[in-house]
């Protein structure tokens, strides 16, 4: 099983052993030549790092545990890969044959539990059945962009190669595969591009909405922008797809962006969506309003989200370089200068939140900072939460940098195992984790992981001592916040760090944070800024509705605990931007 992974190009595994796998790990051993073992301390992690790997290689991650509990620990992370649609192969253990069914020690079936995260799914019963069934397993997450399992029962494990115990009653014998995957034409139908151009042609008011599925078609988006005179809207997970200093882009829709890509979707005549399946509808336009062209590489998302007028099944890159041809050059009419302006404004409005003489500090201006220290091909990875926000809104996609988040489950505790992953693959590139005290106490033991792998990841730590946008969530639904905050004493993450070998830092004032970000860049290896930030500062969405204001409202009357706090620094940010 082993060989054949490595035929596939594999060459990380990241797991935990135990002895529902020794037969597995002594594969590994043999040919820890070809394919390296990433021990971890988590199982969780485990995933999240396969998963990881797989967004930013485009490779298949995989991840192994044990038996039972050990793979059930894996679940969170396969659904993160399961819901962001990228080729992960989890392997894990079974007891052996012989007691299945008896109710033995940690016998739980995972194949059953693993059925609604896997595309494939398969406990080995023969070990005839190997290599043919790992050839399907990748070939199917690459063809399904999701998650497959392998569970070996512990008797097949020890079992001799290709062993075949079993009488032949069946007109077959054990398929012989190939470890390929041919991957199919991403080029659109030629009458489904002629439909999309004629409507995209006429538009008045294009904007286009572009996603992770665009992540590898930069030049191609720009190009397209350029014809059509078109702004470009952002998914959070697809916010490297263009440069945020582009002249065409608006930055983010829905609640972590920007105020100029609402107004657009409330203005577009025509919305040209590219490589995203956005599910927040209510930040998409009305369908009565808004023509809409979508290019979706799986045909069962197209339209999904919202009625399409021209739904087109191509790959983003393909499918733009065939369009660009028929695609009429619109003249300057103001439409994107409106914009342009709109976010001139918008950019001024969050440089001047990043201010350096606020006391706490504000987590804008962190974010800044790092921002301006790394460098222009480096890797950020981010938790879920507030951080989510000042990530979105102040690091800057610029170069060759590169973003990254658990998109659409939305999981904590994903960054600094993505962090590690990446590094393993990418072993030259700046690597920066930036997360949350809440995600980060969840699997801070990798910090331990990326010491003892000699992996210098970077991690900027967001620390609010709080579930900040839990409590921002219970407010915007007009309930005074409750159970969101942690009692003293606040963890310094930083005396962690240097238990665990590495470098750290614990910062307080403002005047510190710079020094700080600047000497963990630096450092060869692994290295911690636990930074104090505002537990108070508000994450608003780009446009408040009279709804949210009201519940904002509604919080304070019935008894919201901080509100002095709270109002003070939504003061200062008001005075701050003007």
């Amino acid at each position: 099983m082993i060989d054949r992974l490595a035929a596939w190009g594999v060459d990380t595994v990241f797991g935990l052993p135990g002895d529902g796998i020794n037969g597995i790990m002594e594969g590994l051993r043999r040919h820890r030549d070809r394919v390296r073992f990433v021990l971890v301390h988590h199982e969780e992690a485990a995933a999240f790092m396969a998963t990881g790997y797989a967004k930013a290689t485009g490779r298949i991650g995989v991840c192994l545990a044990t038996s039972g509990p050990g793979g059930i620990h894996l679940l969170n992370g396969l659904y993160d890969a399961k819901l962001d649609h990228v080729p992960v192969l989890a392997i894990t253990g079974m007891q052996e044959t012989s007691v299945l069914g008896t109710g033995y020690q940690q016998e739980v079936h995972l194949d059953k539990l693993f059925a609604d995260v896997a595309e494939y799914n398969m406990m080995i019963s023969n070990p005839a059945q190997l290599p043919s069934l790992v050839d399907l397993a990748i070939r199917t997450s690459y063809a399904r962009r999701g998650v497959s399992h392998l569970t070996l029962p512990n008797d097949i494990q020890v079992a001799e190669e290709g062993a075949d115990p079993y009488r032949k009653v069946a007109p077959a014998r054990a398929p012989e595969t190939a470890p390929i995957y041919l991957q199919p034409s991403g080029l659109p139908r030629q009458e489904d591009l002629e439909w999309a151009a004629e409507v995209l042609n006429r538009a008045e008011r294009p904007a286009m909405l572009v996603g992770q599925g665009a992540l590898h078609a930069r030049q191609e988006v720009l190009e397209v922008a350029e014809a059509l005179g078109a702004p470009v809207v952002k998914t959070l997970p697809g916010k490297a797809v263009v440069p945020d200093d582009s002249p065409y882009t608006t930055g983010g829709l829905g609640l972590l962006g920007t105020r100029p890509s609402e107004e657009l979707m409330d203005d577009a005549d025509v919305l040209f969506m590219v490589g995203t399946n956005f599910p927040y509808s209510k930040f998409l336009p009305e369908v009565h309003d808004t023509r809409v062209v979508q290019f979706e590489a799986d045909p069962t998302r197209a339209g999904a989200r919202i009625a399409t007028d021209v739904p087109v099944v191509c790959d983003a890159k393909e499918g733009l370089r065939a369009l660009l041809p028929l695609l009429r050059r619109r003249e300057s009419d103001g439409h994107l200068a409106k914009y342009q302006k709109m976010m001139a404004k918008w950019r001024a409005d969050m440089e001047s939140l990043e201010n350096p003489d606020r006391d706490p500090i504000a987590p804008q201006y962190v974010m800044s900072i790092v921002d301006e220290l790394a460098t222009d091909d480096a890797i950020m990875t981010c938790d879920s939460g507030t951080i989510a926000t000042w990530a979105a809104r102040h690091w800057t996609i610029r170069g060759e940098r590169e973003f990254y988040l658990s998109g659409t489950l939305a999981s904590m505790a994903n960054g600094l195992p993505y962090a590690i992953a990446m590094q393993h693959a990418f072993p030259g590139r700046q690597i920066i984790a930036y997360v949350g005290d809440g995600g980060f106490s969840m699997l801070m033991a990798e910090f331990l992981t990326a010491v003892q792998h000699g992996l210098p990841v970077k991690v900027i730590i967001n620390n609010n001592n709080s579930l900040g946008q839990i409590l921002w969530e219970q407010m915007v639904l007009g309930y005074p916040e409750h159970g969101v905050r942690y009692a003293a004493p606040e963890a310094d993450f930083s005396a962690w760090a240097r238990s665990c070998g590495g470098f750290g830092a614990k910062v307080t004032k403002a005047e510190d944070v710079a020094h700080a970000v600047g000497q963990a860049l630096a450092h060869d290896g692994p290295a911690l800024v636990d930074v104090d930030v505002n537990p108070n500062e508000p994450p608003m969405p780009g446009k408040v509705s009279y709804e949210q204001a009201k519940s904002f409202a509604q919080a304070f009357l019935k008894g919201q605990p901080h509100r002095a706090s709270i109002a003070t620094t939504l003061f200062k940010d008001r005075i701050q931007r003007f």
